[in-house]
């Protein structure tokens, strides 16, 4: 295969597994929505309108682990869910990897790279956009994560409904 098509099928394979990653991950990040509503004592309907208030998934997570961590919370639903939070709170590093960064391509080899959209403060100067290329290792992270992330679902369902949370 020559090296421009080979890094096209590799491109448009990451394009397809970013989209597959953020799929799944704003489908088990919404189950949240659940988590809020059963150990707060709403309807989901008051934990959606939580849930959407709250723009970013680390607020949202802090939220869920603070009303599990509350005085009075049995060790049966307390522990679970932070099993399942921090877990979810592993798996959101290689998600805001690949979506808060630019994709662009290696211009000897043609490789798909990503360039962090992020500054890094040093003591005397700022560090822009690490580059990364995207090679058949990241490829396998990615789908390694989804794959977490959809176990992680089923999981927290489960979850759910063992602890009879509004659905």
């Amino acid at each position: 295969m020559p090296l421009i098509e080979a890094s096209e099928t590799r491109f448009d394979r990451l394009i397809l597994l970013v989209g597959r990653l953020n799929y799944m991950w704003t489908n088990t990040e919404s189950l949240l929505i659940h988590l809020i509503a059963g150990l707060s004592g709403t309807k989901k309907d008051v934990a959606v309108i939580t849930f959407l208030t709250l723009n970013t998934t680390r607020a949202r997570i802090d939220l869920v682990e603070r009303l599990a961590k509350m005085d009075g919370r049995p060790v049966e639903v307390r522990d679970p869910i932070l099993e399942h939070t921090q877990r979810l709170s592993k798996l959101s590093g290689i998600r805001n990897r690949y979506n808060h960064c630019i994709y662009s391509f290696d211009a000897e080899s043609g490789n798909p790279k990503t360039i962090l959209m992020r500054i890094a403060d040093r003591k005397t100067d700022i560090k822009l956009g690490r580059e990364d290329t995207v090679d058949e290792k990241a490829l396998q992270e990615i789908e390694n994560v989804v794959a977490q992330l959809s176990d992680a679902n089923r999981d927290i369902w489960r979850l759910i409904g063992q602890l009879g949370f509004p659905v």
